[in-house]
């Protein structure tokens, strides 16, 4: 298309790219490290244009500069990210673009439409216009500002005394909250997470040594795997119980699946150690 530039012309450029490269106001220059953020997940919020361009082209620096006073003079309603192709060749290639300028919008993380080459102003307008007229209701906006979440002054006094490690006070404030509302979902955690904090603060730090010196011994695997927790050592510790169910059988077993079922529901369960720790005790049972 007209105002279109090759890109095997502007691969490797020596000494570096003309002008200073820096992306025109209005606009955020994307990198590898900003990609993710700036582009992915700010589409969820607004609609994000992304303009893959090179300051050594003049169609380049007018279409940004077009884009940069349309994105300024719109006040938000979306996003406008600039990707120099001579500084961020990996990121160009993930639009798989062959030319530019090119444009391409993305909305939830999806391209949903682009354009190449330069356009007219009320052209580029009626474009915008158009992508914010097929984004509109299905984002969550990044104009208005976010109201901040209300909180039962219970619950916030229960969250606050978890946090000052206040466990006393924590767990009667949230049993209180439990008596209330006995589906209290946070409440039944957060009791859950009490109970195995006030366990595990108590053990030995070196249980784990004392553990492996006496492998069949269910008390001293289950302190060994508490202080593993604590210390974020989350698959040894499922995986110390795992080998416990495989060399015991009829209560004792029944006893440490147990308390692996109790580890397990300190954590979201589709997190991928519980999730492999679950069908490792699975194989270990079956």
């Amino acid at each position: 298309m007209a105002g279109a530039v090759d890109l095997s012309g502007l691969k490797q450029p020596p000494g570096g790219a003309g002008g200073d490269g820096s992306a025109p106001p209005g606009a955020t220059e994307i990198t590898e490290a900003n990609f993710e953020d700036e582009v992915l997940v700010r589409s969820n919020q607004v609609p994000v244009v992304v303009l893959l361009w090179s300051p050594r082209s003049e169609a380049c620096i007018k279409l940004a500069d077009t884009l940069g006073a349309l994105a300024t003079s719109d006040g938000g309603t979306w996003s406008l990210a600039t990707v120099n192709v001579d500084v961020a060749p990996r990121v160009a290639q993930v639009f798989g673009v062959e030319a530019v300028p090119t444009v391409v919008a993305l909305a939830a993380g999806q391209p949903i439409t682009s354009f190449q080459g330069v356009q007219p102003p009320d052209q580029l307008r009626r474009w915008v216009d158009s992508l914010l007229s097929a984004t509109a209701g299905k984002l969550s906006g990044g104009v208005e500002t976010e109201q901040p979440e209300q909180v039962d002054p219970a619950l916030a006094r229960a969250r606050d005394q978890l946090d000052a490690g206040d466990f006393a006070a924590a767990r009667d404030s949230y049993q209180e909250l439990l008596a209330a509302d006995p589906d209290h979902v946070e409440a039944k955690a957060a009791l859950r997470q009490l109970t195995f904090l006030e366990r595990a603060t108590g053990r030995q730090p070196d249980a784990p040594a004392l553990a492996d010196a006496a492998p069949d011994d269910i008390e001293a695997a289950f302190a060994a795997a508490d202080v593993q927790i604590l210390n974020q050592d989350v698959t040894a510790a499922f995986d110390r119980l795992i080998a416990l169910v495989r060399r015991t059988s009829g209560d004792e077993r029944s006893t440490v699946r147990a308390r692996l079922v109790e580890l397990f529901e300190l954590f979201d369960p589709a997190d991928p150690e519980v999730v492999a720790g679950r069908r490792n005790l699975a194989n270990a049972l079956y």
